[in-house]
Order: structure tokens, then C-alpha cells, then sequence
């Protein structure tokens, strides 16, 4: 895949149009959609006059329909490992395994399971058709690990999923205002290239750690390659063998390269399991397979248990922790939910091609709001905050452009509530080694930094650096901010500091400060 470098798109003009429906263009977009045409891997496909073509610009942004079903196949099955994830994170199967609230309430794992797959599918399907754009939205990891390990402490599971509702009206509300669109265009392009750039280094990063390729070290440095140096797991050598793959179909540009080895990966991986019996992995076990094994077993087919829509409790922590707790909590949501979805989907419209010249683009408006939407379901349904993913490159690699893409992710993952054991059965090694090509992907990038303007450069490099070092797509977003900001002020030239950076530097010293500050108010 070619990734487009944004500042040789011809736009008809720099500034933001109006949210338009997935059946409309403007003259920004059609610019874009011609560059695609132009600079990307293969000629620009003939026009056609079917509905889903019109209704999605399919022909518009350079793509087909097979690129965009393949997509969205793909985009499924890195993101797939949430229906399984998240319930291990948010539920258990008794309260003894369970993550237990203040009360002593627990989740349900496969309730959880079934929201998951529930509102990931639905708010997928959503986001591609009002958006119109090829990003997935599912569970976000940092926000459901923040409940069950520190919220929960504090409030029930109703009351914590009320704060969640509560995150997500605001993020809306901010949609709906132009408030985060303002936000969004008041950052440097050169910021914009950097997150761009970090996520891939993140989400590169990820693979390799859920592949075991590199690991927590019990003393000494804080990671290492494989297990004391070396690679001694056979589950890790299927991800490099899975990452050799698709590196070399994607280099010889075959189409389909990510999907293909994808599935024959998982192939190989379901082989190597029935021959050795590798197991899960455990402290037993400390080869075995990461979160999925690759075998097919027990029954295909299981009803879905939705007992945990509605269950929630909208301003319950309010009155059992006070207002300003309570807000520190919704706080801390707001920040990590806008910054992460904005960082996200920055990178991802890059590396699509759909970016215009100021970083912006097709949908913005609707995009942040279906996105908001996503937290207010997430939280209604139990599930967490949903948002947008950024495996969802490993979609954009094979060649998805458009809103079809995310429908046909959301309809696989409305299937995933009934087909959970095929689900699990692509193992977290091989998606792995998809992330790994796209995070490469990604750091095309790089280009548009001017690393020659140390003013420029440390705020920069300090993003890009700080997303995998911390394991947060807002980390990075908010040291890069408050390092641009300073660093222009302190050199004579705080003109080039938007005054919403300003704004929002404030904002996320507040943030890296919440923990001495929720202790203050504590007191």
C-alpha cells in the first residue's frame, strides 16, 4: 500500500465544510479521492453507477468493492480479540474471578461478551454510514482497564458505567458545539504527522508484546527480546513467520496480502497446535498462546445474554464518593476518551488517504459525533466506552477507504455474538503481526516533521516516543502539546500557539496531575 503524503494533496479549500451526509461530496473531497486515483497502487477503477458505490464514494476515493470487503474483513479480525478481552477484563465467571465492586457486585463474562460484540457492531455499522469512513469502533482498552482497577474501588459497576454515559454526553456535546473540530484544526500539521507517526511505533509495539517478541524483564532493562534475550516460544516464532508473510505479500503489493496472511497464518498456527498441544498461556505455561489457542471446540452456535443493557446508574457516584470526585473521575474519562479518538482517527485518515492539507477530513464533524455516541453506548450497555480502534489500519493496509468497510466490520462483529468460538480462533500472535506491518505502514509519515527546527523537532519526537513508552495514545498527545506550546513561547514565538493549545495545555497539566489532585480533594 502507498500511504499519501498529505502536503501533495491539492484541496480546493483549507477550510472545514459542513457535515455532510455518506451520499454527498465536496470539492475537497473529490481532490482527495482524485489523488488517490493517482498516487496509489494501482490505476483508478471505472465508475460505476451501483447504490453502494454512490452512497459511499467508492469510486471517488479510489477503491472497490473487494478492497473495501476485504478491509473490513481484515479490520474485524485484528480487532476481534475484544469480545474475549474485554469480558476478562470487566467480568469474570463468579465473584471470586471477578473484578468486584465497592459493594461487592461483579460482571458477568458472558454478559460482558455479548455487550461487547453488541454495541462494537452496532456503533461500527453507524460510524460507516453516517461518517463514512473505514474505522472501527469497539471496548476501548485503556478506559475498561481504568474501571476495573481503580473506579470500581470507589463506586459500583452501575454507577461506574453512569460515569461512562456521562463522558460520553460531554464528548458529544463537544461534537455537536465545534468545539473538538476546533480543537482539532488549531493543532500543528507537524503535531498532526507526529501522533500519526507515534501510533504506528504504538500500535507496533503492541504486537510485538501480545506476540511475546518482546517482554517485561524481572530486573535490569524494562523489556527484552523474547524470553532472556532469546526466542524460545513457538507461538512467537508463528508471528514472525506471520509478519515475514505479509511483509513480503504486502511488498509485492498482492492484493489481499494482510487478509492472506492472516488466514494462512491462523492456519499454520491451528496445525502447530494439534500436532505439539501448546496450551494456553499461563504461569504453568509460559510458552503457550496468548489469550486465543487456535482450536476449534464445543458447540459453533451460542444465544447472546443482553441482561446488561440499561444497567446502569447515571449520577449514583455522585452521591456515595461527592460532586468532586465524581468529576475528577468523568475528568479523567473525558481526557483519555477525546484525546485518544482524535489522536486515532488522525493517523488513520492519514494512512488512508482521506487526510486534506490541514490534517482534517471527509466527516470530521460526524465522525467526533457518532464517536461520542460510542461512549454513551458503551456505558449503557456495560460494555465500557466504545471508540475508535486503531487497528483499524491493518483494514486501511488492504485497501479499505470508505464507510462500507466499518459496515461489513460491524456486521461481523454482530455475528460474533452467536460465533464466538470462531471468533477465538485467529490466534492474538497472528493479529499481531498484522499491526506490526501497519504500525511500518505508518511511519511514512516521518517526512512531513522538519527535524532540522529543534522547536519543531523535540515536541515531536517527545509524541512520537511517549505513545509506546507509556502505552497511551493521550500520553503522547498531551507531552507533545505542552511541549509545543512552551517551547514556542519560551523562543519569541507564541503566535504559532494556537490559542486553544493554550487551552488545552492547561487542560492536560491537570490531567498528568489528577492523581495529587483527586488525593488533595480526598483530604
Amino acid at each position: 500500500m502507498t500511504i499519501l503524503d498529505p502536503a501533495e494533496m491539492r484541496t480546493a479549500t483549507e477550510k472545514q465544510a459542513a457535515p455532510l451526509g455518506a451520499g454527498q461530496t465536496d470539492a475537497r473531497e473529490k481532490h482527495t479521492a482524485t489523488g488517490l486515483a493517482q498516487r496509489g497502487s494501482s490505476p483508478r477503477p471505472p465508475a460505476s453507477n451501483s447504490f453502494l458505490d454512490r452512497f459511499f464514494q467508492i469510486t471517488k476515493r479510489g477503491s472497490t468493492l473487494a478492497r473495501e470487503f476485504r478491509g473490513g474483513i481484515v479490520t474485524f479480525f485484528t480487532m476481534a480479540y475484544i469480545v474475549i478481552l474485554n469480558p476478562l477484563i470487566l467480568g469474570g465467571f463468579s465473584a471470586q474471578n471477578a473484578p468486584t465492586d465497592v459493594a461487592g457486585g461483579w460482571l458477568s463474562a458472558a454478559q460482558v461478551g455479548a455487550v461487547t460484540g453488541l454495541t462494537a457492531g452496532v456503533m461500527t455499522v453507524l460510524f460507516g454510514l453516517i461518517a463514512n469512513l473505514p474505522f472501527g469502533l469497539a471496548a476501548g482498552l485503556g478506559i475498561n482497564s481504568f474501571l476495573a482497577v481503580a473506579v470500581i474501588h470507589e463506586v459500583t459497576w452501575p454507577e461506574a458505567m453512569g460515569l461512562v454515559v456521562i463522558n460520553g454526553i460531554l464528548i458529544v456535546l463537544f461534537g455537536v458545539t465545534g468545539a473538538r473540530t476546533a480543537i482539532f484544526k488549531a493543532v500543528p500539521k507537524e503535531l498532526k504527522a507526529a501522533i500519526t507517526v507515534g501510533i504506528g511505533l504504538f500500535i507496533a509495539f503492541i504486537g510485538f508484546v501480545d506476540s511475546g517478541f518482546v517482554r517485561a524483564t524481572k530486573g535490569g532493562p524494562p523489556v527484552q527480546l523474547g524470553n532472556d534475550g532469546s526466542i524460545t516460544s513457538i507461538p512467537t516464532l508463528v508471528f514472525i513467520v506471520g509478519l515475514l508473510v505479509m511483509g513480503i505479500l504486502v511488498a509485492r503489493k498482492i492484493q489481499g496480502g494482510l487478509l492472506i496472511g492472516i488466514v494462512a497464518t491462523t492456519v499454520l498456527a491451528a496445525v502447530v497446535e494439534a500436532v505439539m498441544h501448546i496450551g494456553p498461556g499461563s504461569a504453568a505455561n509460559p510458552g503457550g498462546w496468548h489469550l486465543n489457542t487456535p482450536v476449534l471446540s464445543g458447540q459453533l452456535v451460542s444465544a447472546p445474554d443482553f441482561s446488561l443493557v440499561g444497567h446502569f446508574d447515571l449520577f449514583g457516584s455522585f452521591s456515595r464518593i461527592g460532586g468532586l470526585a465524581a468529576t475528577m473521575l468523568v475528568f479523567t474519562l473525558v481526557f483519555t476518551n477525546f484525546f485518544d479518538a482524535m489522536g486515532t482517527m488522525t493517523g488513520l485518515a492519514k494512512s488512508a488517504g482521506v487526510a486534506y492539507k490541514d490534517g482534517t477530513f471527509p466527516k470530521l464533524k460526524s465522525a467526533f459525533i457518532v464517536e461520542g455516541l460510542g461512549a454513551v453506548a458503551g456505558g449503557a450497555t456495560s460494555g465500557s466506552s466504545n471508540t475508535v480502534y486503531i487497528d483499524s489500519a491493518a483494514g486501511i493496509g488492504e485497501g479499505a477507504r470508505t464507510g462500507l468497510a466499518s459496515v461489513v466490520t460491524g456486521l461481523l462483529f454482530l455475528g460474533s455474538m452467536f460465533l464466538t468460538p470462531l471468533t477465538s480462533v485467529v490466534p492474538l500472535e497472528v493479529a499481531a503481526a498484522a499491526l506490526v506491518v501497519v504500525g511500518a505502514m505508518m511511519m511514512a509519515q516521518i517526512r512531513e516533521i522538519k527535524f532540522s527546527k529543534f522547536s519543531v523537532a523535540l515536541p515531536a519526537f517527545l509524541t512520537i516516543v511517549t505513545m509506546p513508552l507509556t502505552y497511551s495514545i493521550a500520553n503522547g498527545i498531551g507531552v507533545g502539546f505542552i511541549s509545543w506550546a512552551v517551547i514556542h513561547a519560551a523562543s519569541g514565538k507564541c503566535k504559532k500557539v494556537h490559542p486553544l493549545m493554550w487551552v488545552v495545555t492547561v487542560g492536560f497539566l491537570v490531567y498528568f496531575a489528577r492523581g495529587p489532585i483527586s488525593a488533595l480533594l480526598g483530604s
